[in-house]
């Protein structure tokens, strides 16, 4: 059974949002008591949220699937159901989170860091919501949004301030023992630590750090060989970087010279922002014969390459305690030349003032209409209510699509695929004109073209017909001649309503007093 998971793959689901509720208010001696259908709650969310005391990712690797619980629907009585409750998921410090193309969404670093990994879905409008001056009773009301549903890797790269890094068996693990109070396995095998282990240590008057032993690196790491690969990432937000070089090993063509540029070369080719990470040498077992020696013999070359070296036996923990101080000191030099820590900030980006709604494209023989608003319309509509699809169909035309499809030459009956439906399109009184008018826009166009190519418009993008419109809010039954006045025309037309009010009145003014002279008349 693994006690340690530093990469998962999370399948995430939020919530539904509830369904809108069609309901009549219905009431002894009031017959039209009107809609009084509720809204859906909202979906619940699913957030990551770093917590301290969590160190791996193990609960997720033994529970992948999470799902949020979904908003309830809504009821008669104006009654708007619950919303869902959000999925709090924690996570420890320094996971990353990666798409299911493997780019990084985010990097949540500091206590408290929070990330919406997927949102729930829009709980949908009852009757009484939908319910307007032209539509009183709507029967009909809209479905609740599906939640999202994604599938998301998290990585977690330790935040430790020393790491311990070298061959296998050369003491990482004996070194962290005496360093801190961790206890991790040591055995007298290679790749004994088969995960990175954590421990922390306190040294004088500094404050406490942390030290990460890595497993076991050897040539070819950072191509996949051995476990290098699945945890140098625990090295990159390391401050310190301690080369730990095994002064007794008696594998033919190894000494420590050789096993420090051996690693160098694996940290380089793994990520080049380790080249400027401070270093520091440890010459381990030196309590062995003739290690010691041999540490002498390369101790002046080390330091000749500007790395500080100490020289000490984990066993009999000689040179222990100097090195833990050296540790401590370079750390807290480390963290007070450092910015201020903050938590992960989540970047908004909104919407561009000039992004259009929805795009139309062709797509087998047919139109395929891309959009957030149209796609989230289409989810929302109950296809089994005729009123809905209607209603569906009159959303669309105000947003412009019925325009946008009659421009690029649709005609009735063609395939119009939203999202995962797709339909036959059928165009309104405005639409149908409209497309006729573009037509016939289109074939003065290329007559013109033929004539005259001075004056000729380009065919492929004809201009639209001026004073074209989609038909009036609400309905599709009035004709595209209807037109709607302006101030100063209302205004002159209701004065000369008044001035025939008046002339009127005086005309029965007249014929009232006329009557009353000659009642024979």
């Amino acid at each position: 059974m693994p006690s340690f998971v530093d990469r998962v793959i999370l399948h995430a689901a939020a919530g539904d949002g509830g369904h809108g509720c069609a309901s009549i208010h219905r009431e002894k001696f009031k017959p039209l008591g009107g809609p009084d259908g509720g809204d859906g709650g909202r979906g619940g969310d699913i957030r990551l949220i770093v917590d301290p005391s969590v160190t791996t990712l193990l609960d997720f690797h033994f529970h992948p699937h999470q799902r949020a619980s979904r908003g309830r629907p809504g009821q008669g009585s104006n009654r708007h159901g619950a919303d869902g409750e959000d999925l709090i998921l924690p996570v420890p410090d320094g996971t990353v989170v990666l798409d299911a193309d493997g780019e990084q969404v985010i990097d949540l670093v500091g206590a408290g860091s929070a990330y919406v990994l997927a949102r729930g879905g829009r709980g949908g409008r009852g009757n009484a919501s939908l319910a307007s001056a032209r539509r009183k009773a709507p029967g009909f009301a809209e479905l609740g949004e599906p939640g999202e549903q994604l599938d998301a890797t998290l990585e977690l790269k330790t935040v430790a301030d020393v790491a311990l890094v070298g061959f296998p068996s050369a003491g990482k693990s004996s070194l962290v023992s005496v360093l801190s109070a961790a206890r991790p396995k040591i055995a007298d095998y290679p790749f004994t630590t088969l995960a990175p282990n954590l421990g922390v240590a306190q040294a004088g008057d500094h404050p406490p750090y942390t030290v990460a032993d890595v497993p076991g690196l050897i040539p070819g790491a950072s191509q996949g060989r051995g476990l290098g690969l699945e945890f140098l990432r625990h090295i990159e937000r390391c401050s310190l970087i301690v080369h730990v070089l095994d002064c007794a090993t008696l594998e033919p063509g190894r000494d420590p010279l050789t096993d420090l540029d051996v690693i160098e070369a694996e940290l380089a080719a793994y990520s080049a922002d380790l080249s400027n990470r401070p270093r520091l040498v440890v010459l381990n077992k030196i309590d062995v014969p003739d290690a010691e020696e041999l540490a002498e013999m390369v101790a002046p070359e080390l330091r000749a390459r500007g790395l500080p070296v100490f020289a000490l036996s984990s066993a009999t923990r000689r040179g222990v305690h100097a090195l833990s101080l050296a540790l401590a000191e370079k750390v807290a030099e480390h963290r007070a030349a450092q910015p201020t820590q903050v938590a992960t900030r989540v970047v908004l980006r909104p919407r561009a003032v000039n992004e259009p709604d929805f795009t139309v494209s062709t797509y087998d023989e047919g139109f395929l209409i891309k959009g957030r608003k149209p796609e989230r319309w289409v989810l929302q509509t109950d296809f089994s209510n005729d009123e809905a699809i209607g209603f569906l169909a009159d959303r669309l035309a105000r947003l412009g699509v019925e325009k946008e499809l009659a421009r690029l030459g649709a005609t009735a009956g063609v395939d119009v695929t939203i999202g995962a439906v797709t339909f036959e399109w059928e165009p309104t009184l405005s639409g149908g004109a409209l497309a006729a008018e573009i037509a016939a826009a289109n074939a003065a166009a290329a007559d013109a073209a033929a004539a005259d190519a001075e004056d000729s418009r380009d065919g492929t993008q004809p201009a639209s017909p001026s004073g074209a419109t989609l038909g009036p809010r609400g309905s599709d039954d009035r004709l595209r001649t209807s037109v709607r006045l302006t101030r100063a025309e209302r205004m002159a037309r209701a004065e000369r309503g008044r001035v025939l009010g008046e002339i009127q009145d005086d005309a029965s003014d007249l014929a009232v007093s006329t009557l009353e002279r000659d009642p024979d008349s």
